[in-house]
């Protein structure tokens, strides 16, 4: 069947939360997808930073190959290696000491938002509840991350939304000082915005967010659904502050295009739940915790993270001479290797003519480019990249 034929069948049955682009996805490798037509993509979104090594690594398709012979899936009331190991990695890896997994972003967010409340309850009763988040922020799709989420448009439509959230604005550091008041138990941050813009923390947000969390008992969540795993240069985008949470909630690249998610706590701050507190049918099950592992290995012991800091500057610097030479770019902002340019057009027809000449990207926030491909990707591959974005925005400017 061509791509016609298969949007035809699927405009008639799939809910339609998604405007899709015209692509049909048959195949991918490395940095590169291909389409049941046979037209190849270079592929700068990467399931949305989640193929951080790129389509079909081998050494996560041979870890789901082996463990799809051996166990899949089998209940959360029995003890998992596959899951232990993992927890273990991350904990070495970070400042936690618990994990608990879940099957996506979303659902880390309301784990970590679930925990605050129960541990504020458990030290302070029921009348310190509120969560402080950021405006321009996203944690996930569900009633209660809208409501988390520092965005009219997502909750349109939705209300009324779960009570108990505040937003300030990112980086405003007095903002946040107004916003602590005694019902609010926890702060929850984005240390990257991916969705709301690719904002960056200032130089020493975190931190100062860190010492009035420490000031008043409050909880400090990181949301690294799209940040974490690598993307920034670090495994975790916290480490390049040097400012620990309490949580931190992790999905999207984690196995490598297998659907996790995991919330990462201290001690003190899991010790609030306990058995039948919370929980998750498939989350951390065998399968896609062998892949979290292959994943984890390869990220921490391959060059990859090295990779993502050289090409990340790379990148950043040709996109910079690129914007240079059209008045309607502005600057470039990010880290390691989820950057976004600044347009001063919508940025919707760019990605549409881009995707037309073989580049995949996206638009968040109406007007920035975001560009999120394989931590994997080469200097041949963004420059060509480049000499698609360079045809793409000479075309709408008319030159």
């Amino acid at each position: 069947m061509n791509t016609q034929e298969w949007i035809e069948r699927g405009d008639s049955c799939i809910a339609t939360t998604y405007g899709r682009f015209p692509i049909v996805a048959a195949k991918g490798k490395g940095c590169w997808l291909w389409d049941v037509d046979g037209n190849k993509y270079l592929d700068f979104l990467a399931g949305v930073a989640v193929n951080n090594l790129g389509h079909c690594h081998p050494r996560i398709v041979a870890a789901l190959q082996k463990q799809a012979e051996t166990l899949i899936h089998c209940s959360n009331f029995y003890h998992i290696p596959n899951q232990i190991e993992l927890a273990e990695q991350l904990c070495r890896s970070s400042f936690g000491e618990r994990v608990f997994f879940c099957n996506s972003g979303a659902e880390a967010n309301e784990a970590a938002m679930k925990l605050v409340r129960k541990h504020s309850a458990e030290k302070n009763g029921n009348n310190r509840y509120t969560v402080i988040t950021a405006l321009a922020s996203f944690h996930g799709r569900t009633i209660g991350t809208i409501s988390a989420t520092g965005q009219d448009a997502v909750r349109k439509g939705f209300t009324p939304v779960v009570p108990g959230f505040r937003y300030i604005p990112f980086g405003d550091i007095e903002a946040m000082r107004m916003a602590i008041t005694p019902e609010v138990c926890a702060v929850m941050l984005e240390p990257v915005q991916g969705e709301g813009g690719i904002n960056v923390a200032p130089p020493g947000y975190l931190q100062a967010v860190r010492e009035m969390c420490d000031e008043h008992n409050l909880l400090l969540i990181f949301d690294e659904v799209q940040v974490g795993c690598g993307r920034t240069g670090k495994l975790f985008a916290y480490q390049h502050d040097d400012v620990a949470p309490d949580i931190m909630t992790l999905a999207k690249a984690m196995a490598g295009g297998a659907p996790i998610g995991a919330m990462v706590a201290t001690e003190k701050a899991a010790a609030a739940f306990t058995p039948g507190s919370h929980g998750s049918t498939f989350g951390g099950n065998p399968l896609v915790t062998a892949a979290a592992l292959a994943t984890l290995d390869v990220l921490q012991n391959e060059g990859v993270l090295d990779n993502c800091v050289e090409m990340g500057a790379y990148l950043r610097s040709c996109l910079e001479q690129l914007g240079a030479r059209y008045s309607w770019c502005g600057e470039v902002r990010g880290r390691g290797l989820i950057l976004g340019l600044q347009l001063e057009v919508e940025g919707a027809p760019l990605v549409q003519e881009a995707l037309k000449r073989g580049l995949l990207i996206n638009c968040t926030a109406g007007k920035v480019l975001r560009f999120v491909p394989p931590l994997i990707v080469n200097r041949g591959e963004i420059d060509h990249a480049m000499e698609v974005l360079d045809q793409v925005f000479a075309q709408f400017s008319g030159v």
